[in-house]
């Protein structure tokens, strides 16, 4: 049987993309992505409801962009755009200041497809990018 990596998530920036180059040249994007849900006080996911028993609970992601998408994902995307993410998840220890030994989880990109609105209300089709748009 074939192993499989794969996450899918559609969610809102929550900071604008941080572009940087590695030693290389190769360009890197990293910016937070926000998913949410609503769940009831028993901890069961449910439909979204304005009653006091249920709760919105955010996660947060952090996403690793590369090469062109890395450039067209900091030239386009603002802090509140919504995005469409594949790609797979990726970890790796470190040491904190105090010393502990932590785990960081990453996601690192295969496809980002802007969703609707981007960048100061502009649609995708404005821009001229050639990425893949998932619907308005």
């Amino acid at each position: 049987m074939k192993d499989v990596n794969k996450i899918i998530l559609v969610g809102r920036l929550g900071a604008d993309p941080v572009l940087r180059d590695t030693k290389n040249g190769l360009s890197v994007a990293q910016f937070p992505l926000a998913t949410s849900r609503w769940v009831k006080e028993t901890g069961q996911e449910t439909a979204q409801t304005e009653s006091q028993e249920a709760a919105e609970k955010t996660q947060w992601h952090r996403v690793i962009a590369w090469g062109k998408q890395a450039d067209a994902c900091a030239q386009f995307l603002k802090k509140g755009d919504s995005v469409y993410v594949e790609g797979s998840v990726r970890t790796h220890k470190y040491e904190s200041k105090e010393g502990d030994s932590r785990m960081a989880f990453e996601v690192h990109a295969e496809t980002v497809s802007f969703l609707g609105k981007f960048g100061n209300g502009r649609k995708q089709e404005d821009s001229g990018m050639k990425a893949q748009a998932v619907g308005e």
